[in-house]
């Protein structure tokens, strides 16, 4: 067993090693407004579900040095924002917003994807996703010490939408959703084999 200090390692061999063995991660699509009213969308797998009572999700977005990713100040000056499932129908145009453009200019555009307004928030979602949830912030919490390195994000889904045909009697067909999971370098993963084990009473 090979056992390591993650203090005698450098941040990008502690990534390495984060994401190699935290897998698979789910990866939330996420689109914010800029003050300009620019859609940014961007995907993060550094993302779960924190609670169903109120139903809530995190987002962890690392920062670029000293500067905030533009979902990050959005969700800062707005206090909104939606989360996709990223799914095997919109991965690759879902990979295309991961590309590095200045605020000024919508991911959502160099990727192609359709708009769509939202119910209870301000943020538009995006039509290719079977699941979208609409999400008004709870918490941000700064994290990294001094020199903050990312920005935790607690928000409340204020609404859910789902493709009908992945929804019955409240639940999701996980086949049907067929969401895609995030490993490690350009490596994804689909839903494989599917088996039950029952709790404990």
């Amino acid at each position: 067993m090979i056992s390591i200090d993650p203090k005698q390692n450098s941040e990008r061999d502690n990534y390495k090693l984060l994401i190699g063995s935290i897998i698979p991660r789910p990866i939330a699509f996420v689109t914010t407004q800029s003050e300009d009213g620019i859609v940014n969308g961007a995907p993060f797998s550094y993302f779960n579900i924190v609670s169903s009572n109120p139903p809530m999700v995190s987002l962890a977005i690392q920062r670029l040095g000293d500067r905030k990713k533009d979902t990050a100040r959005n969700i800062y000056d707005n206090q909104q924002f939606v989360v996709h499932i990223v799914d095997d129908e919109n991965v690759a145009k879902i990979n295309e917003t991961a590309a590095s453009l200045p605020a000024s200019e919508s991911e959502i555009e160099l990727a192609n994807l359709t708009l769509i307004p939202s119910e209870n928030v301000s943020v538009p979602g995006v039509k290719e996703a079977k699941v979208r949830m609409e999400c008004k912030l709870v918490q941000a919490i700064p994290l990294g010490g001094e020199e903050k390195s990312s920005d935790l994000f607690i928000g409340e889904i204020v609404r859910f939408h789902m493709d009908e045909a992945i929804y019955q009697d409240g639940r999701i067909d996980p086949r049907g959703l067929n969401a895609i999971s995030r490993l490690a370098g350009a490596d994804y993963a689909k839903i494989g084999e599917i088996f039950s084990i029952e709790r404990p009473k």
